[in-house]
């Protein structure tokens, strides 16, 4: 991968995480579940942490990151993504957050696999394994909020 591709592809995930951000932002200022203002809201730092770590990788050819694998539910894929309204039910909110995070786990993971240079197919696999964590938070939530009954 040549140094200008590279740069367009952080360039992009950049974006990404800074349309997370908003994203999350734009979720906590809506919903009016507490529990879900205060996820959404730490999703939104982590997101803004990511932005940081890409473009310091913009800076730096070295990074030396160590996530564990989780595990991942798929209860996101077997969910539609809903629009982010200002009445949403705290179900929609979170499944919307869901999908978000399949997403960017995906990109992040399709970059990592047409990646050649090692130290960069590391840095995209952990940055899939943060959105991997993310949506995981989110399918138990899911699972907790979108199904009172099993509690």
């Amino acid at each position: 991968m040549d140094v200008n591709t590279y740069k367009n592809i952080i360039n992009m995930a950049i974006a990404n995480e800074i349309e997370a951000q908003v994203f999350y932002g734009a979720a906590a200022v809506k919903v009016k579940d507490a529990y879900l203002k205060e996820m959404f809201e730490h999703f939104a730092k982590e997101e803004k942490m990511h932005e940081k770590l890409l473009r310091n990788i913009l800076k730096s050819s070295t990074i030396h990151l160590h996530f564990s694998e989780d595990i991942d539910y798929k209860v996101a894929e077997t969910v539609d993504e809903p629009s982010l309204t200002t009445d949403m039910k705290p179900a929609d909110a979170i499944a919307l957050a869901m999908k978000k995070e399949e997403q960017a786990l995906k990109e992040y993971t399709l970059l990592a696999q047409n990646c050649q240079d090692p130290e960069q197919k590391k840095t995209f696999l952990d940055l899939a394994a943060m959105e991997r964590g993310h949506k995981l938070k989110l399918e138990k939530a899911f699972l907790d909020v979108g199904y009172p009954e099993a509690w």
